[in-house]
């Protein structure tokens, strides 16, 4: 590919609150991760939302169940591109490809398999742009956990010469990356983002979030509980490591409950798990580390960022807006970033932070 070229990249994450759709301009004169030239967003409907949190779990006909809820999920994120088109003015033949992570409804590298759904072929059909799908399954099969994979893209934009960084994601599952100067990358799942923040307050609250974690800061850490969680052999194994609500869920939580709780007392004990798990993780594989930036929808949630940084003195710790990168947009654009890769046929995961035995090309192509 010569000269400018144009991708779209698709992100639906486990927070289940709707799809995030960025469109990328790449130069051979520019920065070799692009440009973001245009975002969309369209939330999911509830009864969507409520559909896919059911198949996480199985259940009656699940197998029509998933088909179904893929081509429903390939509608909406074909109205996002058209959205996304709209805004930028340019049409469907001016895109080089869709990156479409699908929606995560099964994560089992153990079990040697993983599922995102979305129904590329007709994503590829409505679209009329060709599109690059399941990109985990690769890694996987070469032996890695398929997740994270947005650390190469991190490698790639957002490694400094002199200043170690770690960026972390925090999205219903957070997630890191170690960024040294120089020398070895590592990567890995920290344990519950804003999963069970956001669940625990739509269950009581109504609210799909708790906007700024306010609620919850209205509470008070619960100590037992919280030892209770932290003691989740998750948190003690080492990386290469990701999770999924296979591992972290309401049921998982309730377990641990006695039922006398104050619901803003569990929700303060949900932030303190959070941060845990993220600021563990930095302590253990990236003590050396001084700055720490923040994106994903966590980086929206004051009460959190301010645990985080009362748990990680003398360390900087801001938003990734610092670096010029906006913390909402950061999965998607690495998404076409990922796709781009695919067309190029450059490996688009890091072996040190997947497990994988060799560097892959990531995904599957279906031609418009």
């Amino acid at each position: 590919m010569v000269g400018k070229t144009h991708f779209i990249g698709l992100m639906s994450g486990t927070s289940l609150d709707g799809v995030d759709a960025a469109l990328v301009s790449f130069d051979t004169a520019g920065p070799l991760t692009g440009e973001l030239v245009h975002t969309a967003y369209l939330p999911y409907p509830e009864p969507l939302r409520e559909q896919l949190l059911a198949i996480h779990l199985p259940g009656h006909d699940e197998l029509h169940r998933a088909a179904l809820l893929a081509n429903e999920l390939s509608r909406l994120y074909s109205r996002a591109i058209s959205e996304l088109l709209a805004r930028s003015a340019m049409s469907a033949e001016t895109i080089e490809a869709i990156g479409c992570h699908g929606q995560t409804v099964r994560h089992r590298p153990d079990a040697g398999y993983t599922i995102q759904l979305a129904n590329p072929s007709l994503l590829a059909e409505l679209t009329g742009i060709s599109v690059i799908a399941d990109f985990r399954s690769r890694d996987i099969a070469a032996g890695g956990q398929g997740a994270p994979l947005v650390p190469a893209f991190h490698a790639a934009a957002l490694r400094h010469p002199t200043q170690h960084r770690v960026i972390v994601n925090i999205g219903g599952i957070s997630n890191l990356t170690d960024l040294p100067p120089s020398g070895k990358i590592i990567g890995f799942d920290c344990g519950p983002g804003n999963l069970l923040m956001d669940a625990w307050c739509q269950h009581h609250t109504g609210q799909l979030i708790d906007q700024a974690g306010a609620w919850g800061a209205a509470g008070t850490q619960l100590p037992d509980l919280f030892n209770q969680l932290v003691a989740h052999a998750f948190f003690s194994a080492p990386p290469p490591k990701s999770a999924g609500r296979e591992e972290f869920n309401l049921g998982w939580l309730d377990s641990h409950l006695t039922g006398t709780e104050s619901a803003q007392d569990v929700q303060a004990t949900l932030r303190g798990l959070t941060t845990y798990g993220i600021t563990h993780a930095i302590e253990t594989h990236c003590p050396n580390a001084h700055e720490v930036y923040i994106c994903g929808g966590g980086a929206r949630n004051t009460a959190l960022m301010d645990s985080l940084r009362a748990a990680l003195p003398g360390k900087l710790l801001a938003s990734t807006e610092m670096l010029g990168v906006d913390p909402d947009w950061l999965e998607a654009h690495a998404f076409a970033w990922l796709a781009r890769q695919t067309r190029l046929g450059l490996p688009g995961n890091l072996t040190e932070v997947t497990g994988a035995r060799h560097p892959c090309v990531l995904g599957a192509i279906y031609p418009a």
